[in-house]
């Protein structure tokens, strides 16, 4: 993984996940009912996965820092390993659990309005705590603060695809979002010669690496040649 100026990606956290608040502000129940390709999520389950996942920041960033002398720091796409965080049975929870919280909210304006006050606390904490900053994780990693936000950006990019999908809207990926998201899955220069070989954007390439659009035979090849290790998805 790329090492990445904390600039960037604390500019990315706060334009994509702006960018995401104000597309969901148009969204009437209708569009919140409908299904998303992460099955059996809809629109309003997917989006409180979403807050679920900004939120963190806000709740971590409330505790003391972790104890300075522990274990080694993980790495953005460390957190992303495959191991029980990623197991039937967790995957099966962190299902549940959005499906559960998303049916409290009545109406299209309260999810909005929700998802709105999630955002703006986990800014708020970010922008006011420095990026060397240690957090841990619920899996109990410890990491970088700009590191973790680098994961919730990688999260609203990628979910952001799978909700323009669902409600027909264009990807609204800002460019920074995308940088970051591609800097998370690939190195610049592997990046660079997929892209040109294959003749993708960066959001297209991010949706092929991530499982959200099938990558043909032919497209595989570039992929193979590189030798990519994929990052391990809930």
């Amino acid at each position: 993984m790329t090492a990445m100026a904390p600039e960037l990606i604390m500019a990315a956290f706060a334009g994509e996940s702006r960018r995401l608040s104000e597309v969901m502000t148009g969204l009437d129940d209708a569009g919140f009912a409908r299904p998303t390709r992460c099955v059996p999520w809809t629109v309003a389950e997917l989006l409180y996965h979403v807050q679920m996942a900004v939120g963190r920041l806000t709740t971590m960033l409330a505790d003391p820092d972790p104890d300075p002398g522990g274990t080694g720091l993980v790495t953005a796409a460390g957190y992303y390993r495959a191991e029980g965080r990623f197991s039937p049975s967790v995957n099966a929870d962190r299902v549940q659990s959005a499906q559960r919280q998303a049916a409290d909210l009545p109406d299209a304006a309260t999810r909005v309005r929700e998802f709105r006050q999630a955002r703006d606390d986990a800014w708020a904490s970010v922008r006011d705590a420095p990026p060397e900053r240690l957090v841990r994780t619920r899996h109990g990693d410890r990491m970088l603060l700009a590191e973790f936000v680098r994961t919730r950006v990688f999260e609203l990019a990628v979910h952001g695809l799978d909700l323009a999908v669902a409600l027909d809207r264009s990807p609204w990926t800002t460019v920074e979002a995308a940088q970051v998201t591609e800097g998370l899955l690939l190195t610049p220069a592997e990046a660079t010669s997929i892209r040109s070989a294959a003749g993708w954007d960066q959001v297209t390439l991010i949706a092929k690496l991530t499982g959200r659009v099938p990558v043909t035979a032919d497209e595989a090849e570039p992929i193979r040649s590189a030798g990519i290790r994929r990052l391990a998805l809930g």
